[in-house]
C-alpha cells in the first residue's frame, strides 16, 4: 500500500495541473517501486499522454532533457520532475535508444516498453489508482527481478538493462529470475555498445548497495564482468595462504568491497581492486609488489571507465599504500614520511580499507585499529612538525638570496633536501639552522 503522505505539495500540484488540462498523469518507475518497498524515492519520474509541448506550456521552468524521446524535466522549487509522454518504441539501432518513438494515449503500451516488472508500475496519487499489468507487486513481494515480456528482446533493445538488473539485485537484495538471467549472455554484443560513462554511473550506484558483491558476481555469471572489468576474473581460483585468507583472490576482493563503507563508493572501488594484481604477482605463497602493480592496473581500469583524474589518484593512492606494515619500532621520522606518502587527508580512508581487508579475511579487528599508529600520528601532529615544503622556516626567496640564483629547479631541489633533513630531525626547522645548512652545502 502506498502512503500518500510521501508526496509533496509541489508534486501533487504538478500532477493536478496536467490532469486539469484534460490529460492523464502517473508516477512511474523507481519512485512507485520504492514507495511499495517502504523506501524514500530519490527521484520522481512521471508519465502522461500530454505531449512535451503540451506539458511545457503549463509550467514556468521546463528543460527539454530528452525531447527527441518525449521527455522534459519540470523544475519546481529546485526539484526536478522528469515527465515522459506515453510512447511506443520502434527498432533500437545503437543498443541504447529507439530509432523512432511514437507518442501514444495508451498507458499499457507505454508500460510494456519498460525494463523490469518492478519498474513497470504506475500510480496516480490524486485518485489512488495503481496500474500493474505485469505483476510487479507480486515480484516485489517475491524479491525477484524479472524482465517485462521477452527478456532477450528487452536486453537487445537497451544494452544497459543487463547491468541494471545486476545493480537492482544488489541494491534491493533481490534475485534475478532465471529466464531473465539466462537472457543476458545472449545479448552481450549489445551490452558492449554501451558507453563507458553509463557503465561508470551504474557501477557507482552498485557500489552504494549493502553488498555490491551480489551485483558484481551476477555480472561475472552473466558474462558482463568479462566486458567491463575482466581483470577481476583472473582472481578466480587463485588461492591465498592460510590461515590469513579463507577465500581466493576474486572473492576476497568482493568481500573487502562489501566491508568498506557504502557512503564512499570510490573507497569501495579501491577496496574491490586492492588485490587486483595478485594473480600476476604470485610466486609460490607470496604476492610480491602486488600493491604497486595493482595501483597501475586500477588506474587503467578506472581510466577505461571514465573516472575523473581526482578519483583515480585517490583510489591509486589507497591501493598503493594498503600494505603498510606498521610496528611499534617505527621511528617518528618513519611515521612522518608515512604521513607525507599517504597524505594527511587520506590516512583515515587508508585505515578504513585496511580494516575492510582484515574483516574480509575473517579476522577480528581491534577497536581503533591501527591504534598505536594513530596515537603516534596524533603526537607528531600535535608537535606541529614540518611535513611539507610550506612548513619549512624558510622559503624559495631565502634560498635564491642565499645562493645568489634566479628562480630555477635548483631552488626546489634545495628545499626538498632541507625538508628531508627536517623529517629526520624536526629541531632543525628554524631559520638560522636551515640557513646554516644551505651555506654548508653550497
Amino acid at each position: 500500500m502506498i502512503n500518500n503522505k510521501a508526496f509533496s505539495k509541489d508534486l501533487l500540484g504538478l500532477i493536478k495541473t496536467i490532469k486539469r488540462a484534460g490529460f492523464k498523469c502517473y508516477i512511474v518507475g523507481g519512485g512507485v517501486r520504492d514507495l511499495l518497498l517502504g523506501l524514500e524515492p530519490k527521484v520522481w519520474d512521471l508519465t502522461t499522454d500530454a505531449t512535451p509541448a503540451q506539458v511545457t506550456k503549463r509550467f514556468k521552468k521546463v528543460v527539454p532533457t530528452g525531447i527527441k524521446y518525449g521527455t522534459v524535466t519540470v523544475i519546481i522549487n529546485k526539484i526536478p520532475y522528469e515527465i515522459t509522454t506515453f510512447r511506443s518504441d520502434e527498432r533500437y539501432i545503437d543498443g541504447r535508444h529507439p530509432s523512432k518513438v511514437t507518442f501514444s494515449k495508451d498507458l499499457h503500451k507505454d508500460l510494456s516498453r519498460r525494463d523490469f516488472t518492478i519498474n513497470a508500475i504506475a500510480y496516480d496519487p490524486t485518485t489512488k489508482e495503481l496500474v500493474d499489468i505485469f505483476g510487479g507487486q507480486k515480484d516485489l513481494k517475491a524479491k525477484i527481478i524479472r524482465a517485462v515480456g521477452n527478456p532477450v528482446e528487452r536486453f537487445k533493445e537497451d544494452g544497459l538493462r543487463p547491468i541494471r538488473a545486476c545493480r537492482f539485485a544488489a541494491k534491493l537484495g533481490f534475485k534475478i529470475e532465471d529466464k531473465t538471467l539466462k537472457a543476458i549472455p545472449k545479448c552481450l554484443s549489445v551490452a558492449k555498445k554501451v558507453s563507458p560513462e553509463r557503465i561508470h554511473d551504474e557501477l557507482m550506484r552498485m557500489l552504494e548497495a549493502d553488498k555490491p558483491s551480489i551485483g558484481i558476481d551476477l555480472m561475472r555469471r552473466s558474462g558482463l564482468l568479462h566486458i567491463y572489468i575482466p581483470e577481476l576474473l583472473k582472481g578466480m581460483g587463485v588461492k591465498q595462504p592460510k590461515p590469513f585468507h579463507k577465500d581466493d583472490v576474486y572473492w576476497h576482493n568482493l568481500y573487502t568491497c562489501d566491508e568498506a563503507p557504502k557512503d564512499n563508493p570510490i573507497l569501495r572501488l579501491a577496496a574491490l581492486l586492492h588485490d587486483i594484481a595478485k594473480p600476476q604477482c604470485k610466486v609460490k605463497q607470496t604476492f610480491y609488489d602486488h600493491e604497486n602493480k595493482g595501483a597501475n592496473t586500477a588506474a587503467k581500469i578506472m581510466k577505461r571507465l571514465k573516472f575523473s583524474n581526482e578519483h583515480i589518484k585517490y583510489a591509486v593512492n589507497l591501493i598503493k599504500n594498503h600494505m603498510f606494515n606498521y610496528s611499534k619500532e617505527w621511528s617518528d621520522s618513519a611515521v612522518r614520511r608515512f604521513i607525507i606518502r599517504v597524505g594527511l587527508d587520506h590516512l583515515d580512508d587508508l585505515f578504513t580499507i585496511r580494516i575492510a581487508d582484515i574483516k574480509a579475511m575473517g579476522r577480528k579487528v581491534e577497536p581503533g585499529h591501527p591504534k598505536d599508529l594513530r596515537k603516534q600520528i596524533k603526537t607528531i601532529l600535535r608537535k606541529q612538525n614540518a611535513l611539507h615544503l610550506k612548513d619549512l622556516a624558510i622559503n624559495g626567496n631565502d634560498v635564491m638570496r642565499l645562493l645568489g640564483i634566479a628562480p630555477s629547479q635548483k631552488v626546489g631541489e634545495v628545499l626538498n633536501k632541507l625538508l628531508d633533513k627536517v623529517l629526520d630531525n624536526p629541531k632543525l626547522n628554524t631559520k638560522p639552522k636551515l640557513i646554516e645548512l644551505i651555506k654548508r652545502n653550497k
